[in-house]
C-alpha cells in the first residue's frame, strides 16, 4: 500500500506531539517507496538546516532499507559501508532520526525527524512510525 498524503498527516501529527512532549521544535518529512517527499511540516522556530536533514533522513531510510543510525555504524572508518554517506549527492545520512515505514515485510516508505539530539529526533521518530 502506498504512503498516502492521509497517512503522511497521520504520521506528521505523531511526531509533532512528541516534539511539542519534549519541547523541541522539529521538522518531520515523510516520503513514499520511491524516496519521493508526500508531505513535510517544520514547527515554529525548527532549524533550517532541519528542511534537508529530515527530508533526506527519510530518503536514506528508504533508500538502505534501515534506520539511518544502523547506517551510520555501518558507514564508520573500517565498516563494511564506509563512504556511503557520500552517495546519492551526499543523500544518505549517517546518523539517527530517519526510519523505514514497513508493510508486510517490505519498506514503502520512510520518516524523518530534525530539529534536536539524534536521541530527540528518534523518538519523534518512533512516535511517528508507531502512528503507521
Amino acid at each position: 500500500m502506498p504512503v498516502t498524503l492521509e497517512t503522511a498527516r497521520r504520521l506528521i501529527e505523531a511526531a509533532k506531539e512528541k516534539a511539542l512532549a519534549l519541547g523541541v521544535p522539529m521538522v518531520v518529512a515523510v516520503v513514499d517507496a520511491g524516496g519521493n517527499l508526500v508531505a513535510l511540516d517544520r514547527q515554529d522556530d525548527a532549524l533550517l538546516v532541519s528542511l534537508e536533514l529530515a527530508r533526506d533522513k527519510a530518503y536514506s531510510a528508504v533508500a538502505v532499507k534501515t534506520d539511518t543510525a544502523t547506517i551510520g555504524r555501518l558507514a564508520q572508518p573500517g565498516a563494511e559501508l564506509f563512504g556511503l554517506g557520500r552517495a546519492s549527492g551526499g543523500r544518505i545520512v549517517t546518523f539517527g532520526g530517519g526510519l523505514p515505514l514497513v508493510e508486510n515485510g517490505k519498506v514503502v516508505g520512510g520518516i524523518g525527524v530534525s530539529g534536536g539530539s539524534v536521541a530527540e529526533d528518534t523518538a519523534c521518530a518512533t512516535a511517528g512510525q508507531n502512528a503507521f
